[in-house]
């Protein structure tokens, strides 16, 4: 019996183990590195990864860093593929994930990835597909799942076959070229068709025909709904809002879209809100706010809140992340946002809170990261409650009203990344702590009253530093120029920096921008400065006591935009290897000792905007263009007060194109390849002042030849330049009539043709200038009567004075009956000058003479921020000045 059951169970052991091993067996086979892919599939994969170059790693270039390496080798099993995901059973390729692998170039609609049929999940994401169009052939993947096309570069329409992809789960098209396009049919079709659909990302997709109602036909299952910046416009629906399954709602940046953020009846499923930028009304009320418990992250940048109660966000304890900035938000902080204990970020900037900044975040010293206040009204001292917040990595609190010292304490916050105390009214010394920071990456103390020697830098973290505008003195620390990370360092306007500038300074091989202006750096300008860094593209050193030549060697392939020596005493020659800085747009010389002729080969620079070589001592005539399109982008060109004689050549102005289209752009010059903001400054003789812009809008236009020796006739060609707010031809010798063409430039502010010797009568289409404020025709052989009318009739008689045959008003000398000849007339007469806007600023004086100042010399100004009430009536806003005209009599002038 014994024998017998043990036979029986050897027996079923036996039947135990074939079981089992021959399956086994059948799972090895299909994991074989020869069998499990099929052959021709293996093969489609390596020819779409071949037809892409490999892009080398950037954390520019790509949108995720560092990238993943795609490294496939033929004749393996591609199922082993990084990325590759196959089907155990069939082998079928089923999943493709190459989501930022540096691929770049055309995705083509006969690409092999299309012979994939059985793909469920493809990512191809942060990679650069060369604003390829999105195929139709996309709509051939019947059993996809998940399509990922973020961050890629795609461009054009997305094509309505995307609609047959109707088991989609979730669609990725965000954040591609800015180009990618979806019209009404193809959403439509989309929302009709993919009912399945819970996640669909079409953040920078232009839906700007797209109705906002038509967001209410999306699959009832969406969870993520992401459309920031799809230039949806429009009314909202508010029942988008009360979607039971709706997590993630995104519509940041849709300008144009309107609606109300409904007061009852919310989800409670909602985790992120993001309104920012948009004009939906926000009306905070405890029965709304009770609704958003499962809210983390809610952003309502620059919203239309009205009468909201702020105090109720206090009670929303699960927020992680919290952006109310641009929202002319005032008072004072509520106590309530203490209790938000889980807090990360916060950003209040841009509103008006006001008093002190209360100890109302003591709470957060495990969590807090993020905190921005910086634009709002607060004033009174730095808080120590600041100190307790040992997490923060980014701490802004400029443009305030802040006083005091920096407290010392501030090195306890030893995660600190980006320190930013600029534009307030602390004095003191900088902490010598400060430079001991091991985390700390920028520091911005500009525009403050600090003063003292600056510390030698302890630690070698520090990539941005920037101290303009404070009183500063003493030497640059030997420190300064071993920090080998250090891309931007802006020392401006300290007035009591001294010393040279040390050799040493171009080991800087990552430096972006070098501002060490309006100080007292003497000795020689390193000749280095001109090649050491590849990227530097700000070279700023200006308005000290440095002497010697200018440096000879400027690299081919530099990035330099901004270079500016100008009020030093510097010699020589202006270098030809200029020349290889061909990404330049600002150059100003001027204010030194330069003894050469014109420097003709800067018509070569494509990029050129601005050139300023006045008060030197530059010689000899203006040769014509040699170069198609020389200077067509100059916008202001001042060669005063030196000894250019000659003729003017009327080809140079037939070539200015930029001075001759009006530009109606509100922003500021500014160096657009750095990684950091540096706007462009520039000094000018200005009206009859010498007037230091701390920012150039793209809009000024200005032409200055005063002061120099130049002769013949004024080129008709000038009055093409229509642009022009400045034009200033005074003290010359030019001869013949004033040109009739310069009643074309209506956009003219300042007209000076003083000191020449210029006969016949004024012509009276200059009173068609209506923005014209200061006018100065004094010394020389005009004759006839005084045009009449319009902005004629505020001209004084120092616009006139020494021209014995003038009369009519305002002159004292009444004109003879009949006198009412005109001068030739113009090939331009008949020119249509008139535009809808112009712009200018207001009349500050009329001086005379070349390097005459009148009055005081304006110093920095910065327009944005507690600027001189005076000085915005003179200069800054053009938007006021476009008011004041409208509602004054214009006598004739553009309607508005």
């Amino acid at each position: 019996m014994m024998g017998s059951s043990l036979l029986l169970a050897q027996f079923l052991c036996l039947l135990f183990f074939l079981s089992h091993s021959e399956p086994a067996h059948s799972s090895s086979n299909f994991s074989s590195p020869v069998k499990l892919c099929p052959g021709d599939q293996s093969l489609a994969l390596l020819q779409f990864k071949n037809s892409f170059s490999i892009m080398s790693p950037s954390p520019f270039r790509f949108s995720c860093y560092p990238p993943k390496r795609v490294l496939w080798k033929e004749g393996t099993d591609c199922c082993s593929w990084d990325g590759v995901t196959c089907n155990m059973k069939t082998g079928h390729v089923i999943g493709l994930d190459l989501g930022c692998s540096m691929l770049h170039g055309t995705l083509h609609s006969n690409s092999t990835l299309f012979s994939l049929h059985h793909l469920q999940k493809l990512d191809l994401s942060g990679n650069d597909f060369n604003r390829s169009v999105i195929s139709s052939s996309f709509g051939q993947f019947l059993h996809l799942t998940h399509l990922n096309l973020n961050s890629s570069n795609f461009a054009g329409q997305v094509p309505p076959e995307i609609s047959h992809l109707s088991r989609l789960v979730s669609l990725g098209l965000s954040s591609n070229s800015g180009e990618l396009m979806l019209e009404p049919i193809s959403f439509n079709k989309l929302a009709q068709n993919l009912t399945q659909l819970r996640k669909l990302y079409l953040g920078g997709v232009n839906m700007s025909l797209v109705a906002p109602s038509s967001l209410m036909n999306l699959s009832s299952s969406l969870s993520y709904l992401q459309l920031w910046r799809c230039g949806l416009k429009g009314d909202l629906p508010d029942n988008l809002f009360r979607r039971s399954n709706l997590q993630w709602l995104d519509l940041w940046s849709n300008e144009g879209l309107t609606g109300s953020f409904p007061q009852y009846n919310l989800s409670n499923a909602l985790s992120l809100l993001d309104l920012s930028n948009t004009r939906i009304s926000i009306h905070l009320e405890p029965d709304s706010i009770s609704l958003l418990k499962s809210v983390e992250v809610m952003y309502l940048d620059g919203c239309n809140f009205v009468g909201s109660n702020l105090g109720l966000l206090g009670n929303l304890t699960q927020l992680i992340k919290l952006g109310l900035a641009d929202n002319q938000l005032g008072g004072q902080i509520p106590f309530s946002l203490g209790k938000l204990k889980q807090l990360e970020y916060l950003d209040l900037g841009y509103n008006c809170f006001t008093g002190s900044i209360p100890d109302v975040f003591a709470n957060q010293t495990q969590l807090l990261y993020y905190l921005t206040l910086s634009y709002n009204n607060f004033s009174g001292k730095i808080s120590d409650g600041f100190f307790n917040l040992t997490q923060l990595t980014i701490l802004y609190l400029s443009n305030n009203l802040l006083i005091g010292s920096i407290p010392s304490q501030i090195s306890r916050l030893s995660g600190l990344n980006y320190l930013d105390l600029s534009h307030n009214l602390l004095n003191g010394t900088i902490p010598s702590s400060l430079f001991s920071m091991p985390s700390l990456r920028a520091l911005f103390l500009h525009n403050n009253q600090l003063y003292g020697q600056i510390s030698p830098f302890l630690c070698n973290s520090l990539q941005y530093i920037d101290f303009s505008h404070n009183r500063l003195y003493g030497q640059i620390p030997p420190s300064a120029f071993k920090l080998e990370h250090l891309i931007a360092l802006m020392l401006s306007s300290n007035d009591k920096l001294t010393g040279n500038i040390s050799s040493v300074i171009c080991e800087l091989k990552f430096l972006e921008i070098l501002d060490l202006s309006n100080n007292g750096f003497s000795g020689f300008i390193p000749q280095c400065v001109g090649n050491f860094s590849d990227g530097l593209s700000v070279l700023h050193l200006g308005a000290n006591n440095l002497h010697g030549n200018i440096p000879s060697i400027y690299s081919e392939g530099s990035d330099l935009r901004y270079l500016n020596f100008n009020g030093n005493k510097l010699k020589g020659v202006i270098p030809p290897s200029i020349i290889n800085c061909v990404n330049l747009e600002f150059l100003d010389l001027g204010n030194n000792m330069i003894d050469d002729t014109f420097p003709s080969f800067l018509e070569t620079l494509p990029k050129l905007e601005v050139v300023v070589l006045r008060s030197n001592k530059l010689h000899g005539s203006l040769k014509g263009p040699t170069v198609k399109e020389s200077f067509s982008k100059l916008q202001i060109f001042d060669l005063s007060n030196n000894s250019l004689s000659g003729p003017l050549p009327t080809e140079y102005f037939n070539n200015f194109k930029a001075m001759m289209s009006v530009d109606q752009d509100m922003d500021y010059m500014r160096a657009k390849n750095s990684s950091t903001s540096y706007v462009y400054s520039v000094t000018l003789a200005w009206k009859g002042l010498e007037i230091k812009f701390s920012k150039i809008q793209i809009a000024l236009t200005t032409l200055d030849l005063s002061c120099n020796k130049f002769t013949g006739k004024i080129p008709e060609s000038l009055g093409k330049l229509k642009s022009l707010i400045q034009l200033n031809l005074s003290h010359n010798s030019f001869i013949g009539y004033i040109q009739p063409s310069l009643g074309n430039l209506t956009n003219l502010e300042s007209l000076d043709l003083s000191s020449n010797l210029l006969a016949g009568r004024i012509p009276p289409q200059l009173v068609d200038l209506t923005f014209l404020e200061v006018l100065n025709l004094s010394y020389n052989q005009l004759e006839g009567p005084i045009p009449q009318g319009k902005q004629f009739h505020t001209f004084e008689n120092g616009s006139y004075e020494g021209n014995l045959g003038l009369c009519g008003f305002p002159l004292q000398v009444k004109c003879n009956k009949g006198e009412g000849q005109q001068p030739p007339p113009s090939n331009f007469e008949k020119e249509d000058s008139m535009f809808e806007e112009g712009f200018g600023w207001k009349a500050v004086a009329m001086g005379y003479g070349c390097g005459f100042v009148f009055g005081v010399s304006i110093g920095y100004v910065v327009f944005r921020a507690r600027k001189p009430a005076w000085f915005v009536k003179m200069v800054a806003d053009r938007n006021a000045k476009r008011l004041r005209r409208k509602n004054a009599p214009r006598n004739g002038g553009r309607r508005h």
